[in-house]
């Protein structure tokens, strides 16, 4: 996939802007200023795309700011080489999904809204990414057929992580989600197959995952 931030200055601020939030990683880094989030948004946001700001998608979801985003895949711990299969839970617009195409051996992304499954499929062909399946379905049910995974990553929160989620993590996997709190800030929350856990603040709050699939949109 060839570069995509038109802007070579404004992907060198947003770098600068993460190193500054404490994001080190090369890999993640080199994503981000890779891929440009403009391309999964509609054309009228354009002038908002560098802001650091999330940034609305159809069926009520968004792409979050680029700080949450940088901070999700820091925690996945990834692999320099592209080692790496990793489930995606809640694969919205596709933004999240090829970044970490562009870390990883091959990308699993689940979507309960057809629509963005739809608009995800077509920006991702565009754009020459192989290495990314987009599938209609429960998020929360995770896509048995593909695993175990290396990596699980949950674009949205939950208040307890299901365990069919934990049950697809190979060996030495990590799964990464927000946590829900009755009160405060979310919990960025790393879980390891054999039940490890550590947590961080998270900079910002993440919608709550939600059960089955869309009916409607």
């Amino acid at each position: 996939m060839a570069d995509l931030i038109p802007d070579p200055l404004r992907a060198a601020r947003l770098v600068l802007s993460l190193r500054r939030q404490g994001v080190t990683d090369d890999g993640v880094l080199t994503a981000l200023e890779t891929v440009d989030r403009g391309v999964f948004v509609a054309p009228n946001l354009s002038n908002m795309v560098a802001e650091d700001c999330a940034l609305p998608i159809p069926c009520g979801q968004s792409i979050p700011r680029p700080i949450v985003t940088a901070k999700l895949l820091r925690a996945l711990h990834v692999s320099p080489g592209k080692q790496e299969r990793v489930l995606l839970i809640g694969s919205g617009s596709g933004y999240t999904a090829a970044l970490l195409s562009q870390i990883s051996r091959h990308v699993y992304g689940i979507e309960r809204y057809e629509r963005l499954v739809e608009q995800s499929r077509k920006r991702l062909e565009e754009l020459a990414v192989d290495n990314v399946t987009i599938r209609h379905g429960n998020g929360l049910t995770g896509m048995q057929e593909h695993g175990p995974y290396d990596r699980i990553l949950l674009a949205g929160a939950v208040k307890t992580i299901p365990a069919v989620l934990i049950e697809q993590l190979a060996k030495d996997g990590l799964l990464v989600t927000p946590i829900e709190t009755s009160s405060g800030p979310q919990i960025l929350r790393t879980v390891s197959k054999s039940k490890e856990v550590s947590d961080e603040q998270m900079p910002d709050r993440l919608a709550l995952l939600s059960e089955g699939v869309s009916q409607r949109l």
